[in-house]
């Protein structure tokens, strides 16, 4: 339900998940500060604990972490990819990455042969966010990857939620200027969960 859907999905793993209504996505940057980690160790768990599944790009920092967190936690989780699922990306990612095609959903929209491209990568987030409710960013730069996924969830009708961060903070300076432009600012689960009563 998104204006440029992917033609297919390839996905391996659980897929019942991708009939889950209560999927959100949590992104944010390569690098995150001690603050984006634990911001997202105060908000993953209760959201698991909630029936939350959550949704992210596999790549380094907030997102691998916010699986990592789903997983610990006992709850469920989908990464989406780019390029196809015989390539994953970072290589570092490839072992917990097997792990989430045994026991949880890793989605792609291209053909398992194909190898991640750079362009790719932005192309993807449009379904981290197409499958979500919402879209969390945590921490990002002003130029970054999460901020193109909040300008998708937006297009796409979504909700927004950001998490603040210090003004002198580079990582802060993209959650909050979408605070700024509407977000709604979160500080617990809680204020993200308000937003669905109807699930």
């Amino acid at each position: 339900h998104i204006y440029d859907p992917p033609w297919v999905l390839y996905a391996k793993g659980n897929i019942a998940l991708l009939q889950e209504t209560k999927l959100i996505s949590i992104v944010g940057t390569r690098r995150p500060t001690k603050e984006g980690i634990e911001a997202l160790e105060k908000l993953v768990p209760p959201l698991v604990a909630a029936g939350w599944t959550i949704v992210s790009g596999l790549a380094f920092g907030i997102d691998v972490c916010a699986h990592q967190l789903a997983v610990s936690y006992g709850g469920t989780t989908i990464a989406v990819i780019a390029g196809g699922l015989d390539h994953i990306y970072p290589k570092e990612h490839r072992s917990f990455a097997q792990q989430l095609m045994n026991e949880q959903l890793v989605v792609a929209e291209h053909p398992p042969a194909t190898k991640p491209q750079a362009w790719q990568f932005p192309a993807r987030n449009r379904i981290i966010s197409g499958l979500s409710l919402g879209t969390l960013v945590v921490q990002a730069k002003m130029k970054s990857g999460s901020l193109i996924t909040a300008s998708y969830a937006l297009e796409q009708g979504r909700e927004v939620f950001a998490v603040p961060g210090s003004i002198n903070l580079a990582e802060a300076a993209g959650p909050n200027t979408l605070i700024q432009h509407g977000a709604k600012l979160v500080q617990e689960a809680a204020d993200i969960i308000a937003e669905f009563p109807y699930v």
